[in-house]
Formats: C-alpha cells, sequence, structure tokens
C-alpha cells in the first residue's frame, strides 16, 4: 500500500513534527508498506495520505479530498490545532472535516474536539527508545529546556526562574532549541550575557541533544500550548523528572496527578519547584516516580499498536 505522509517541517528541520512524520514513515514500512514523506503533496497516486497539522497542512488535504474522495485520509492533530486554529482557521475546520480519521497525541487532546469529531479520533502516544542516563554534572543541579525559541514555547521562563532560587541553589538550566527568529535568538543571547546560570547551545544534532538531556536532573517544559511533546517522552525513556507549566497537553502526558506542574508563564512558582527538586530528596524521588509510572505509554511497540490499528480501521 502507497502512503503519503504530509508535514509542514523540511526534511532537516528537528521540528516535533517533522519527528514525528520520520518516525511514523519508519514504523509503517516495518509493517510492509510504501512510505513518502513530503512537506506538501505531490500529486503523485497514493492509497492513503497521513497529514500532520490541519492548518498548514490544509492544501494538500483538500486537494487529496478532492483526487480520491473515496481514500482514507487520516489527520494529527498539533498543538497550534488543538489550542488555538481549530477554533479560528477555516481552513484547519475543513481539515478536520475532510479527514476519515484523526489522531491526538495524548488523551486530553479529544477534550478539545466536538463529540462528532472525538467519535472518529484516536489517541495514540509518541514513543522513543530508553535512553541511556549519563552521570549528571556534579558542580550544580542542571535543568534541561529542550524546544524551539518560538512563543508558543514560552523559552525563557527558566531563565526567569533562577534569579528567585535562593542564594545557596546549585540550579543551572541548559537550553537546546534553535531559534524561530533573529529577536528570539537575541533575546536567548541577553539571558545568557545577564544570567550566569544560563546558557544556550542553540539547535544541536539530536544524539547531542539527548547526551545532554540524558545527564540532567530535570527538563523544564515551560510552553503555553502543546498537543503531546516528543522532548517529555524523551525526559520519561531518560529517567529524567519534568516540571511542566500546567496545560493541557502536559497533563496528558504526565497525568492530572503528577506533582511537577507550575502555573503556565509563573516563574516564581516554577523557581519554587526547581528549589524543592534540589533541596527534597523526597520530593524528587516522588517526581521520578511519578514519571517512571508513565514509561508504559511511549513504548515503540504501544505506538506500532496503535498506528497498525489505525490502518486497520480505514484500509
Amino acid at each position: 500500500m502507497k502512503i503519503v505522509i504530509v508535514t509542514p517541517a523540511a526534511a532537516r528541520s528537528r521540528h516535533g513534527n517533522r519527528n514525528t512524520a520520520a518516525r511514523w514513515a519508519a514504523v509503517l514500512r516495518g509493517l510492509g508498506q510504501r512510505v513518502r514523506v513530503q512537506v506538501t503533496w505531490d500529486g503523485a497516486p497514493a492509497d492513503v495520505m497521513i497529514a500532520l497539522h490541519a492548518r498548514r497542512s490544509h492544501d494538500s488535504i483538500r486537494r487529496f479530498a478532492a483526487s480520491y474522495p473515496g481514500r482514507p485520509l487520516l489527520l494529527a492533530l498539533t498543538g497550534t490545532d488543538l489550542y488555538r486554529d481549530i477554533r479560528f482557521d477555516p481552513g484547519a475546520r475543513e481539515s478536520m472535516r475532510l479527514a476519515t480519521r484523526m489522531v491526538v497525541l495524548q488523551e486530553n487532546g479529544l477534550a478539545e474536539l466536538t463529540p462528532a469529531l472525538r467519535r472518529k479520533t484516536r489517541v495514540i502516544y509518541q514513543s522513543t527508545r530508553p535512553i541511556t542516563p549519563h552521570p549528571p554534572l556534579k558542580r550544580c543541579f542542571e535543568s534541561v529546556v529542550s524546544g524551539h525559541l518560538r512563543e508558543e514555547k514560552d523559552p525563557f521562563r527558566a531563565a526567569a526562574a533562577l534569579a528567585h532560587l535562593p542564594r545557596q541553589s546549585r540550579a543551572r538550566v541548559t537550553h537546546i532549541g534553535g531559534a524561530m527568529s533573529p529577536e528570539m535568538a537575541q533575546e536567548a543571547r541577553t539571558w545568557t550575557s545577564r544570567q550566569p546560570r544560563y546558557r544556550w547551545l542553540g539547535e544541536l544534532p539530536h544524539w547531542k541533544a539527548l547526551r545532554v538531556l540524558a545527564r540532567a536532573r530535570l527538563m523544564v517544559i515551560s510552553s503555553r500550548m502543546e498537543g503531546g511533546a516528543n522532548v517529555v517522552c524523551e525526559a520519561l525513556a531518560a529517567g529524567v523528572p519534568v516540571i511542566a507549566s500546567r496545560i493541557s497537553g502536559n497533563v496528558g502526558m504526565l497525568g492530572p496527578r503528577y506533582a511537577g506542574y507550575y502555573p503556565v508563564e509563573d516563574e516564581r512558582a516554577l523557581a519554587r519547584l526547581m528549589w524543592r527538586a534540589e533541596s527534597d530528596p523526597a520530593f524528587y524521588r516522588l517526581l521520578r516516580s511519578q514519571c517512571r509510572a508513565r514509561r508504559a505509554l511511549i513504548a515503540p511497540r504501544r505506538e506500532r499498536d496503535g498506528l497498525k490499528r489505525l490502518l486497520a480501521e480505514v484500509v
């Protein structure tokens, strides 16, 4: 069977959508399918389209539906889809209407949909293979922020939290991710120059980013919106506890009773959690235990079986 996966992220991009598309392509090839990954559909025949991003892939979705009205069209909803675009954008709404089935990347995503749309939507958590932990840096208590520098990620909240930690704290923040604008790059450089405990590494090859994550004592995900962040999967796989903004996408990944949430955009509350994780061994063990309990959700076999069932429903 010929499958085309459409993602707005370019081939060498390290955006989450591109990573998802590449991983799904590998899974589907392992299931015996022939898969192409494209930024926009080139019009070549395909038996199934899988599109990531309702708004940005709308043109490809619309053309495929018009060309092959009887063929399955699967749509994976991203964070900006779920928590912004489907409320206001006509193209995103039409993409959902045209889709045979939809996918959300964590269970809370279903709550953003109408009952009719929910009925044709499946939850498939992203996966990652186990990541071998590395010895943490001894000179500091390192937290990693991993994500591109753009407004939706609230990228400098952890940097701002450093000013609110007590003097005895050994906290450091290492930030991995490319800037999506010159303004964001300049802000990262400004934070680096004025906050000695913050370091921006820019965009790294994936293997290097994983190596930095694997030695961290914490990962901070400070986003304003997330569909189901792959960096959370990686932290779980590496055994690195997470401090997260209390937004729907993070709660869907870590569970409603997780102890490591802070109110979105609140750097003082974030600082309190960072200090508690550093200074209270029992709290740190609790975070680790709760993260360990979520690992089964991100097992590669689970994601593969979810995609296999999805295809079986529509083919």
